[in-house]
Formats: structure tokens, C-alpha cells, sequence
């Protein structure tokens, strides 16, 4: 339990960065190497190697080797785990936004 928990506060974590974020959203449409990853971002390289860095170690992207090229993609499994562990708190606020709708009908 301790090791999940870990893993979503990394992945969270991850998810809080605007950056990140963007770059998740591009890597949907389909695996870049890191100069791709880099190009519409006015920021070193170094920096986007940290944000990938970040990315691999909370298991949201996969690096690997294409000749001389590192190609970046993303890893599905782990944002299904956390949309998952997110779905627990929609079902829960669906639930109480429910019974006040039916609370103020009555009223």
C-alpha cells in the first residue's frame, strides 16, 4: 500500500508541472525523440531532460534507444492507474451531488 501510495504522489507530482503536462499531451499523438520533445519550448535542453527525467521515474513516458536518436513514448498503464484511483472520488461526488439534487427537489 505504502509503494502505491508513493506511486500516485509521484505521478501527481509529475501531473503538476504545466510543461509536463504538454508534453504528455503531445506524446499522445505518438512517440518523439528528445529534440522533438524540446523544439516548441522556449527552455534549455538540459531543463526538458529534467521534465523527462521526472516523467520516467513517476513511469508516465518510456525511453529508448533508436541508433544514435532516444525516442520518448508514453506509458498508458500508469495514467489508467491514476485515472482509476481518480474515478474513486467521482463516483463519491456523483453520488452527493445526486442526493442533493433529490434533497432540493423535495424542498
Amino acid at each position: 500500500m505504502v509503494e502505491y501510495a508513493l506511486q500516485l504522489d509521484g505521478i501527481f507530482g509529475s501531473l503538476a508541472d504545466p510543461t509536463r503536462r504538454d508534453i504528455l499531451g503531445r506524446l499522445q499523438l505518438g512517440e518523439l525523440n528528445i529534440s522533438e520533445v524540446a523544439q516548441p519550448y522556449d527552455i534549455s535542453l538540459a531543463a526538458i531532460s529534467k521534465h523527462l527525467k521526472i516523467l520516467e521515474q513517476a513511469r508516465l513516458i518510456r525511453k529508448r534507444r533508436a541508433g544514435k536518436e532516444r525516442m520518448v513514448s508514453l506509458e498508458p498503464a500508469t495514467m489508467k492507474q491514476a485515472a482509476e484511483y481518480l474515478q474513486q472520488y467521482e463516483r463519491l461526488w456523483n453520488q452527493r451531488l445526486n442526493r442533493l439534487e433529490v434533497f432540493l427537489e423535495e424542498s
